[in-house]
C-alpha cells in the first residue's frame, strides 16, 4: 500500500483526529459501515463521535424532514439529503454547518469554518435569513468509548485524511467515498487488493 502520511492535530497531550475525516476500508468488519466517509466531530481521550456523510436516508431531503417536525418555510441552503449519521441516537437530528452559524450554548466548534448544533434553533436558522451558508441535516451519528476507535485504525478499519469541507456539503454522496480514497492518491481497485492482507 502506498504510504501515507496521517495528519494529526495536537490537543496538548492526547492526539485528535478531530476535524478530519475517517475512511472505511475492506478490512471494516461492520456492515452499518462499509464504505462509510465519517467527518470526525470530536475526539480525545474519552472517545469519539462523528456524522456519516455520504449515506442517504431513504428519500429525505431538508425540507420533507422540517416539515415532519413542524419546521415551516423555505430551506435557504440547499436542500441536500438527509444523512443517515450513524446508528447511534437515531431519532435525533444533527445540523453541520458552517461557522457563520453559531450558538455559544448548544453549538459545538468542530473547526475553524465548521459547527455542530443538535438543537431545534438550528433546523429552525435553515428557514431564516441567517441561515448558515452551508448545511448539511443528518439523523444519528456515530460514536466510540474511550479507546475504540484508535483500536479500529490500528486493525486497519479505518484511513485518516484531512482536507478541506468540500466532502461534507457535496451532494454526490455516491462518491465521497473514492473521492476521500483519493485525496490520499489511493483508488478504490488499490484499496480493494489490499483488503486481504489489512
Amino acid at each position: 500500500m502506498p504510504s501515507v502520511k496521517i495528519e494529526i492535530q495536537d490537543d496538548g497531550p492526547y492526539q485528535t483526529y478531530a476535524g478530519q475525516y475517517l475512511i472505511a476500508t475492506p478490512a471494516m468488519g461492520d456492515p452499518r459501515f462499509r464504505q462509510t466517509v465519517i467527518f470526525l466531530c470530536s475526539h480525545d481521550a474519552s472517545g469519539a463521535m462523528g456524522i456519516v456523510v455520504n449515506r442517504p436516508k431513504h428519500d429525505l431531503v431538508i425540507s420533507d424532514l422540517l416539515d415532519h417536525v413542524g419546521v415551516d418555510g423555505d430551506v435557504r441552503v440547499a436542500d441536500a439529503p438527509v444523512l443517515e449519521g450513524g446508528p447511534v441516537d437515531i431519532d435525533r437530528g444533527f445540523v453541520l454547518h458552517s461557522a457563520d452559524w453559531f450558538r455559544e450554548e448548544s453549538s459545538l466548534k468542530v473547526s475553524e469554518t465548521l459547527g455542530l448544533t443538535s438543537t431545534k434553533d438550528a433546523l429552525e436558522a435553515l428557514v431564516t435569513e441567517t441561515a448558515p451558508e452551508r448545511a448539511v441535516l443528518a439523523v444519528g451519528y456515530a460514536g466510540w468509548g474511550a479507546g475504540q476507535l484508535e483500536d479500529e485504525i490500528a486493525d486497519n478499519a479505518w484511513l485518516i485524511v484531512g482536507g478541506d469541507d468540500a466532502l461534507v456539503f457535496s451532494e454526490d454522496l455516491d462518491a465521497k467515498w473514492s473521492q476521500a480514497l483519493a485525496r490520499m492518491g489511493i483508488s478504490p481497485e488499490q484499496l480493494s487488493a489490499f483488503g486481504g492482507s489489512a
